[in-house]
């Protein structure tokens, strides 16, 4: 007989690095004072779905696990995109204040409501530092790369396990 991965031990994996992302960028803010742009605040509210539909997907039956996650892991290259938008793109425009990123969470007043978390206060330029040698955004879009493989592993996993 066959093994397959565990969903849930997958996404219990793509639960602990999501949350652990999200750390490492909230003390190198607040304690490195590196400071995010509007692209890097709205992967972090990528980062929050990420491990929202991770979680749920834990507590699912193998039947409904496998949408969540599924979802996590479209969810994760959706901001595979962003983060690569923003490295190719948004940090050599100088300012991403008037971007859609921004409009986002303006609109939704997220920097309001959780600043410590969504608020941006860097342009894209200024927040493209890097980190050990490698830019913050790559990074970012390495991290997505593996929620959705870990993501999408457990989907196929968990199909397999709710056909049994």
């Amino acid at each position: 007989m066959r093994r397959t991965l565990d969903a849930r031990l997958l996404l219990t994996g793509v639960l602990f690095a999501t949350l652990t992302g999200l750390g490492v960028a909230l003390v190198t803010q607040h304690v490195y004072d590196m400071r995010p742009c509007a692209w890097c605040a709205f992967q972090r509210l990528l980062y929050l779905g990420i491990a929202m539909l991770a979680a749920v997907g834990l507590v699912l039956p193998a039947s409904k696990r496998t949408l969540a996650a599924g979802a996590a892991g479209l969810v994760a290259f959706g901001g595979l995109g962003v983060a690569l938008y923003q490295h190719l793109v948004a940090a050599q425009a100088g300012s991403c204040g008037f971007s859609w990123a921004a409009r986002f969470l303006y609109e939704w007043r997220l920097d309001e409501l959780v600043p410590w978390l969504f608020q941006a206060s860097a342009s894209c330029s200024e927040a493209n530092v890097p980190l050990l040698g490698v830019s913050y955004a790559l990074w970012s879009a390495q991290l997505f790369v593996l929620l959705g493989l870990g993501s999408w592993l457990a989907a196929f996993s968990s199909a397999q396990a709710a056909r049994r």
